[in-house]
């Protein structure tokens, strides 16, 4: 399994193919299962509600489809995670939804294909990109 980003997710539903490096569109296309957080859904609707995000139809239902695509499989916030999203070694960024889909990458030993520049510099998982 892999784990993707709130904006590599987005970018494989749209079919927005040209995002990813080759590296990351190599490893999405041979995975087998692909994660999601369910934290990414909380951040595609916070993208809808402050309008830097504009789909084609109802959030929900977006999400819902997303959700349905071949090898997707929605990874819960367990107790574990949100624990462990607190206590991250090192300097790692604010933003708790990052703080949250890396504590569930180290949860499911997965890497994660994220572009963010500070999760990758962070260096405590194998990210792609």
């Amino acid at each position: 399994m892999i784990i993707l980003d709130t904006h590599a997710w987005l970018y494989w539903v749209d079919d927005n193919l040209k995002e990813f490096s080759k590296v990351a569109l190599a490893e999405i296309k041979k995975a087998t299962t692909l994660g999601i957080s369910v934290i990414s859904c909380w951040e595609i609707a916070m993208l809808v509600v402050k309008q830097r995000l504009s789909l084609s139809m109802d959030v929900m239902d977006w999400i819902s489809q997303a959700l349905r695509y071949p090898g997707t499989r929605l990874l819960d916030l367990e107790p574990e995670i949100a624990v462990m999203s607190t206590r991250l070694p090192g300097k790692f960024p604010g933003d708790p939804a990052d703080q949250i889909i890396v504590a569930t990458c180290l949860r499911h030993g997965a890497p994660l294909v994220t572009k963010d520049g500070k999760i990758h510099s962070w260096g405590k998982i194998r990210t792609i990109w």
